[in-house]
């Protein structure tokens, strides 16, 4: 299997984690290591904890990374669990947390794997292959309603609610299997003439679809604030996204993890009691530079989110 991967905003990365040679770092979505491999180059009596859903990347972050395996822990999982993993490790604290979000590139070369609207393959899209649900399921099981709303939602398809009727139309006469039967029908329900040059007419749909199957959405917004409880004070988050649906959930994850209150306005004091968790390091996101635009044309809608979190018992006024 060809596993190549290319780090996106590698150098931000390094700098926006701030390492310190003797710290914890979690990879949450660990792929082929390139972010890690770096990170742990760092790190002299510290550890990196790599967690990655999918088996194939674990197995590759086990090649790129033995030489530093005493540092290393490689966990199949979901970051979404991350608790969970690092309580069965027996860690209370990070100082630092990375999540690189998106479908990695030997995803969407290995055909096999479904994530690609440009070669023929069975409907799958997992990101974890143990999962028993997939992208089949979705498309030949959900109602023209659930296909509406997740592609218009997901991948905010303008054209969603014709999709999902030529795909429950389509499917009466038989089960929709393959990508290129997907492609097939999407092709049939967005009119030729209001296609726009350069994007291939499944793109979006086949976006909505992987979001759903492995509900990365739903994840992403519920471990912003776990993993924020998770670090140490000067501990950080970085956050890379690739779409503006990713990239809206953790700016405004962030800014929930900011604010000092949430009474009404017209209280006279605050009774919430909530404390400002974070600083928001990033307040404009990070985007590549042309040069790496150039070198590795999929990093063009990356975006880059750091927050640092704050030693909250001193917010307040108390200790």
């Amino acid at each position: 299997m060809n596993f190549e991967h290319v780090s996106v905003l590698l150098d931000e990365v390094l700098e926006g984690l701030n390492i310190k040679n003797d710290g914890i770092y979690v990879d949450g979505t660990l792929g082929g290591a390139g972010h890690s491999s770096e990170i742990v180059k760092r790190l002299t009596t510290g550890k990196l904890i790599g967690i990655d859903q999918d088996l194939n990347a674990l197995n590759k972050a086990g090649e790129v990374l033995k030489e530093y395996k005493d540092k290393v822990i490689l966990v199949h999982n979901n970051y979404e669990n991350i608790d969970e993993v690092l309580n069965e490790l027996g860690i209370e604290k990070v100082d630092g947390i990375l999540l690189d979000l998106g479908v990695s590139s030997h995803q969407l070369d290995e055909e096999s794997r479904g994530f690609s609207h440009n070669k023929d393959a069975p409907l799958d899209m997992r990101m974890d292959e143990t999962s028993s649900f997939s992208a089949w399921d979705v498309v030949n099981k959900y109602s023209h309603k659930e296909l509406e709303k997740i592609i218009w939602d997901y991948g905010e398809e303008r054209w969603a609610r014709r999709i999902a009727k030529f795909i429950v139309e389509d499917r009466k006469i038989a089960p929709i299997d393959t990508t290129f039967q997907l492609v097939s029908v999407i092709k049939k329900a967005i009119p030729k003439e209001v296609r726009k040059d350069g994007h291939h007419p499944a793109k979006k749909t086949f976006q909505a679809i992987r979001i759903e199957v492995n509900r990365e959405l739903d994840v992403l917004t519920e471990a912003i604030p776990k993993m924020t409880n998770l670090l140490n004070p000067s501990g950080r988050l970085a956050i890379i996204t690739f779409h503006s649906l990713e990239d809206r959930i953790v700016k405004e994850g962030f800014r929930e993890l900011y604010k000092d209150c949430i009474c009404p306005p017209h209280l006279p004091q605050c009774i919430c009691n909530k404390t400002r968790e974070i600083e928001i390091i990033t307040r404009k996101p990070i985007v590549p530079s042309k040069e790496e635009i150039d070198r590795n044309p999929r990093s063009r809608s990356a975006k880059l989110r750091i927050a640092e979190k704050l030693n909250v018992l001193n917010n307040k006024g108390g200790e």
